[in-house]
């Protein structure tokens, strides 16, 4: 079964992109941080609400060069580990929150 979700970047996370294609992402609201290699900064930018995992990984797959074989599945447990950490999420629309996003873990 595939998952159909799109996973959206929380808006309140600070994506600090270096001069060699890495980044840090900020989490203003629990102060910790987090190391982005180049892959993980092209997923990030990815993750708004337009691409489910299978989308990203297609477009990894058109973007750069010896992508392993198991690159969904890998490209998969970074996208639930950033919704466990609170750095990405879901957006849930029901007849009370209409347009709202709310962060599963």
């Amino acid at each position: 079964m595939t998952d159909d979700r799109k996973p959206i970047a929380n808006p309140l996370v600070v994506l600090r992109e270096e001069f060699d294609d890495w980044a840090i992402l900020f989490d203003p609201d629990t102060g910790n941080a987090f190391g982005l290699n180049p892959v993980g900064v092209f997923v990030w930018k990815l993750l708004d609400g337009e691409h489910a995992v299978v989308d990203i990984v297609r477009e990894i797959h058109g973007g750069m060069e010896d992508v392993s074989p198991e690159a969904h599945s890998h490209i998969d447990l970074f996208v639930q580990d950033l919704i466990k950490q609170g750095l990405a999420g879901y957006e849930i629309q029901t007849p009370m929150n209409a347009g709202m996003m709310e962060y599963m873990e």
